[in-house]
């Protein structure tokens, strides 16, 4: 059995076999409620444009959860800003950033963990991924749409079949509480090795930003009962 460690004061995450975390992404109107469901990440959205923009103020959330930073086309110094002042442990970068852009992120705030978004539809050039292979921690695998994220629906989760990294990656768009049995097939076959994390957003809504705790407490029991889900926190 393999293992990725995420830091030296984690527990080994089997690779490839049946453990995930959780990322609720898109948070605003309810952080706290969310956050007593235990998830592992919570994201956060600096995109203005964003109906899930957030600009409030943020509430006490167990250091055990780690706040993810989403941004699109930020310059250095708008994420360093909203870095210290929410706290902020990881940058997803839903842009077009380039890996010259997240190299130099890296250098300027050494302690964050960086997620570099992909939007995928029918098909996917995982070639382009080599190029980040040393600036980023982390891919994040999202249905191309009009928006950056936040869409809705989900991509053909059978192109990841041709991923070819060994880094640990987000499986993020439209994932709803009927996609358990699909994540359940998926997380059985060989391109769900590095599979690390399940990003759930607008399907767990009653509106933009406000979730609906009731789903994403069925939606963490089911995945547990599955035998797909990280329950350590």
């Amino acid at each position: 059995m393999e293992y990725y460690y995420s830091n030296k004061d984690e527990i080994p995450i089997s690779i490839g076999t049946t453990l995930l975390k959780l990322k609720v992404c898109g948070m605003n109107k309810n952080t706290t409620e969310v956050a007593a469901l235990k998830p592992d990440y919570l994201g956060f959205i600096f995109w203005k444009p964003s109906k899930r923009y957030f600009d409030s103020k943020m509430p006490s959330i167990p250091h055990r959860i780690k706040k993810v930073g989403v941004f699109v086309d930020a310059t250095l110094l708008e994420i360093a800003d909203k870095v210290k002042t929410y706290g902020l442990l990881l940058i997803q970068l839903h842009g077009k950033e380039t890996p010259a852009f997240c190299d130099e992120l890296k250098k300027a705030i050494p302690q964050i963990k960086i997620i570099k978004v992909f939007s995928i539809m029918n098909d996917f050039d995982f070639e382009q991924l080599k190029h980040f292979e040393d600036v980023c921690d982390y891919y994040l695998f999202d249905t191309k749409g009009k928006l950056p994220g936040g869409n809705g629906y989900a991509f053909n989760w059978e192109v990841l079949k041709k991923y070819a990294s060994t880094k640990p990656y987000f499986l993020s768009g439209g994932v709803s509480l009927e996609a358990l049995d699909s994540i359940k097939d998926f997380m059985k076959r060989p391109e769900s090795k590095y599979c690390e994390v399940i990003d759930v957003n607008s399907k767990f809504e009653d509106k933009p930003g406000l979730k609906n705790i009731e789903k994403l407490k069925e939606f963490k029991k089911l995945l547990a009962d599955k035998g797909q889900l990280k329950t350590d926190n």
